[in-house]
């Protein structure tokens, strides 16, 4: 187990070195839509790449969630994410409730560098292509 300090310092590193080794200026959260935002997640047990409907009104997230599933199977074939998850009401580790729409590897750490160079190249492909079909259908999701 790490101390506090030790498993921030840990943290940095990665993403320290994810930006060196894939630079890439990310859209994350300059979509255009407030609503909305893009986000990397590696925690201790897995890591995600995700599309976050970050919107607290609950009619306004279905309507942004329903637009984007009626897009599903475009997301699933062409941008070759067949595993994409959709999920209505995901809850963050804080509680609050979100509507995620995700790619997600299972069994590998932060806190384990052996598992890095697999999850730098799993975030960087992941991300690219959600970005992708973000810009191309955004007028779409924002009308």
């Amino acid at each position: 187990m790490f101390s506090r300090e030790e498993a921030k310092k840990l943290r940095q590193e990665f993403w320290t070195t994810f930006g060196k080794e894939y630079p890439h200026k990310w859209m994350l959260y300059n979509t255009g839509i407030k609503e909305i935002q893009l986000k990397f997640t590696f925690e201790r047990k897995y890591a995600q790449v995700s599309l976050d409907i970050i919107e607290e009104d609950e009619l306004i997230r279905a309507y942004y969630f329903e637009k984007l599933e009626s897009l599903k199977s475009i997301l699933e074939t062409d941008y070759h994410l067949s595993e994409i998850i959709f999920d209505k009401g995901y809850e963050l580790s804080e509680g609050k409730i979100v509507s995620r729409i995700y790619v997600h590897l299972d069994k590998v750490s932060i806190y384990n560098k052996k598992d890095w160079p697999r999850v730098k190249e799993f975030l960087y492909q992941k991300m690219l292509l959600l970005e992708d079909f973000f810009s191309d259908f955004s007028d779409y999701i924002k009308n």
